[in-house]
């Protein structure tokens, strides 16, 4: 049954709101709110916090402070039925005594899609279907890819000035954009699990690749360094928060230097990083979401492969000239018709600076 009230409405869009709580912390799970109405009045609210603690169903059934018999359940996801890091949620809501659950939408694992509902309906609960799915699914865009497409949600971000560079042909780059955009950007940063960057931009700035904002957490720092260049100081290396790609033409004594470091190294077998095989290793070790963040030739690989997902391109009203540090690298097409095109595209303004914001999936 498809729900359609206008109090319906109103309690799914509060399970949405505290769901958007735990941005960048559920990861490799979803992001999900529940909230708990019985006479019409708000009893109890539960969000996921984050992976390994409770789910937002239970949340929600242990703060309760009166009873939930008969009461209803409003949830932006399908309560999971299985056994995970923690226990079934369908279990705890027929325990409870919950009469009826309005649900967004189905969930993408293979592990729940449509066992969750079921269950629910077997045991006498009235399950209504379909409630802000569009927004249910947009906020949890990166789990819906990495279970149906098997490979890491792929959003790119650059910052460039009006004619397309990311630095001058002496290679500085500080600063393209105003502080106002560097700083939603570097926020950004702790909605995805990982951040990716080229071994060139790594060596060019030294950079740091963390959020650096309260709330927010680190999100992995992803490094494709062919031939292992990185210097053993640099930033990117100041924990183990982080995981080298590379290939079998690398030295192999500084292999050793960064086993002994502790420092994850992934190597395939070819001359250069194959993405594809790449986002398929990422995927298997359960990352969720990559943001590209360059340089020219990784976002070019990106686009040549067309696997990207998301685009945030941050532009400064500024000229540079000159023939090198284009945006995006790569191949490229012969044909405007087969260049990627965004779709739900908005923006968003920092004083003279702004940013375009797309989807391609």
């Amino acid at each position: 049954m498809r729900s359609s009230s206008k109090n319906d409405e109103y309690f799914i869009n509060e399970t949405l709101r505290l769901a958007k709580k735990a941005i960048g912390w559920t990861n490799p799970n979803p992001m999900v709110g529940a909230v708990i109405v019985k006479n019409g009045q708000i009893i109890a609210r539960g969000y996921h916090k984050r992976a390994g603690l409770p789910h937002a169903e239970i949340e929600a059934l242990r703060v309760a402070k009166n009873s939930v018999q008969g009461a209803t359940l409003y949830v932006n996801l399908e309560p999971c039925n299985h056994y995970g890091r923690t226990p079934p949620c369908t279990d705890a809501i027929i325990q409870a005594g919950i009469k009826r659950v309005v649900c967004s939408m189905l969930d993408p694992n293979s592990k729940v899609h449509g066992r969750g509902i079921a269950k629910l309906k077997q045991a006498g609960i009235s399950v209504s279907m379909g409630l802000r799915e569009k927004e249910s699914r947009v906020l949890n865009e990166a789990f819906f890819t990495f279970h149906k497409k098997k490979r890491p949600f792929v959003a790119i971000k650059f910052a460039a000035s009006l004619d397309g560079k990311i630095a001058t042909y002496a290679g500085d780059s500080k600063w393209i954009t105003n502080q106002k955009a560097r700083l939603f950007a570097r926020k950004l940063r702790g909605e995805y699990q990982a951040i990716l960057v080229g071994i060139n931009t790594v060596m060019r700035d030294n950079p740091h690749l963390g959020v650096r904002s309260p709330g927010k957490r680190d999100p992995l720092r992803i490094i494709l360094d062919s031939n292992l260049q990185i210097p053993l100081n640099f930033k990117v290396l100041r924990d183990n928060n982080v995981l080298i790609a590379t290939t079998i033409h690398a030295s192999k004594y500084k292999k050793k230097l960064l086993a002994k470091r502790g420092v994850p190294i992934l190597t395939f077998k070819s001359k250069s990083i194959p993405m594809k095989k790449l986002l398929s290793s990422l995927w298997r070790r359960g990352i969720v979401s990559i943001l590209a963040e360059g340089g020219g030739e990784t976002l070019g690989s990106f686009v040549d492969e067309k696997i990207i997902d998301k685009v945030y391109a941050f532009y400064a009203p500024i000229l540079v000239g000159g023939k090198k540090a284009v945006t995006i690298e790569g191949r490229g097409e012969s044909k405007i018709k087969e260049a990627l095109h965004l779709k739900d595209v908005s923006f968003k303004y920092f004083q003279d600076n702004f940013l375009v914001i797309g989807s391609l999936s």
